[in-house]
């Protein structure tokens, strides 16, 4: 095992917000590895990239990593999508796995590139186990990015945290008792609301926080809207990558 694998944040769509470190490596690397979560779509990773770096003569790996809630150990990538219960997502990790290694068996460097910080809900670690599994003696670097949290909280000029304040950062779609978790935290941050808003708002108003929350849209990208008044947004419309955050 020659070449060297290296896991990137890129930031969550403005491609200032790549560091220097993320930059040198791309440039570096003569293999880029870039998620998508639709077989037949673009990956947004790469359109974000292309616009700070050339990818001329750069090998493209698309590795599809399918949008699915997985059971058991499924948040690691094993066990069986819930929503297609044929789909077995070890099999997908495996095969894009043996890509990655294949690559890096020949000598050459790797890029995987990940939407805002690796470590932060980041589509790579579905793969790290079946990587080690399938080559124990593989070195992994990771770069750390800007997270969206970052920079939905920059965007919209609130403090996430001061003091001693209580921090958590949760998917709301998979939230079983929010009202617990707003009543015991002083700033919530609730990630992939944009099938759950509708519930979000409700319990928001019950609680008297309706006017403590802001919903930022596609932090960082030209299209980004913040939304100060979290009623007036239709739950229909509002794009997968939109988060509230309550600050109490």
């Amino acid at each position: 095992m020659t070449g060297r694998l290296s896991v990137i944040g890129i930031g969550p769509g403005d491609p200032e917000l790549l560091t220097l470190k993320a930059v040198r490596i791309i440039k570096e690397s003569p293999v880029l590895c870039v998620p998508k979560g639709r077989e037949e779509g673009s990956s947004l990773a790469l359109s974000i990239v292309e616009r700070a770096v050339s990818l001329e003569g750069k090998e493209i790996i698309e590795a599809h990593f399918p949008m699915k809630k997985t059971m058991g150990q499924g948040s690691r990538g094993k066990g069986q999508g819930l929503d297609n219960p044929d789909l077995n997502l070890d099999d997908k990790w495996h095969q894009i796995s043996e890509t990655i290694l294949s690559r890096l068996r020949k000598g050459n460097d790797i890029a995987f590139l990940t939407l805002g910080d690796p470590t932060i809900y980041s589509t790579f670690f579905y793969l790290y186990d079946k990587l080690i599994e399938l080559q124990p003696d593989l070195s992994i670097q990771i770069i750390p990015g800007v997270s969206s949290i970052n920079a939905s909280a920059a965007r919209a000029n609130i403090s996430l945290g001061l003091g001693n304040e209580r921090i958590a950062i949760l998917p709301a779609n998979y939230l079983d008792n929010l009202k617990a978790t707003l009543e015991m935290f002083d700033t919530v941050v609730l990630m992939k609301v944009n099938k759950v808003l509708d519930e979000i708002t409700k319990l928001l108003r019950e609680m008297g926080l309706i006017g403590r929350a802001v919903c930022v849209s596609r932090a960082g990208m030209e299209d980004e809207i913040i939304y100060r008044d979290i009623t007036k947004i239709k739950q229909e419309g509002l794009n997968y990558f939109s988060m509230v955050i309550v600050r109490k």
